[in-house]
């Protein structure tokens, strides 16, 4: 994995932690050794998954979710250099034609050690890039969602666009179409 790749790697981190059950109201979306794996093949993690990966990737999540509910730059650093500090071997590859930094794991990595070291990565490069700031709460009400903003711009304010974006925008058309119409039907 190269070190710049710190968007992919927050987008990993953004997604883990929305899969708690807080975020889906009391449904964990990885409730099992197969959805961890699904996972991990969708975010192109190469490990092969074991029972015991699915405890340590949930203290994982936990893990990652306390460093965005409390983006203290220091904190952030110590937290996330901690993920990444046991688990892979730093160098530099000349192989493109030109220098880049890059992070490979050790033999016999686990797929929460691969998690680790990307939301590591993730948390590390958007801290660095584009401040503690960009790790945020969702701004949708009754969301718990959590996400890394990597957008250009900054202004990101949802967890899943998708999802709470678009309830919002749903929510807010509907109160504007009856804020419009008197209680008889015509319009004011």
């Amino acid at each position: 994995m190269a070190l710049d790749a710190y968007v992919w790697a927050a987008g990993v981190a953004t997604d883990l932690v929305n899969t708690a059950p807080e975020v889906w109201h009391g449904e964990d979306h990885l409730p099992d050794q197969a959805s961890l794996a699904a996972f991990a093949e969708l975010h192109s993690i190469p490990s092969a998954t074991r029972p015991s990966d699915l405890l340590a990737v949930r203290l994982l999540r936990t893990t990652v979710r306390d460093l965005i509910d409390h983006p203290d730059q220091a904190s952030l650093v110590t937290g996330a250099t901690a993920l990444t500090s046991a688990i892979g071997d730093v160098t530099l590859d000349v192989s493109s034609g030109h220098a880049r930094w890059t992070v490979s794991l050790r033999p016999g990595a686990t797929v929460s050690d691969s998690l680790s070291l990307v939301c590591g990565v993730g948390i590390l490069g958007v801290v660095r890039a584009l401040g503690a700031e960009r790790l945020r709460v969702c701004s949708a009400a009754g969301c718990r969602g959590a996400f890394i903003d990597t957008t250009r711009p900054g202004r990101r304010r949802y967890c899943m666009p998708g999802l709470c974006g678009n309830r919002v925008n749903v929510a807010n058309h509907r109160a504007r179409r009856a804020t419009a119409y008197t209680p008889q039907g015509n319009q004011a």
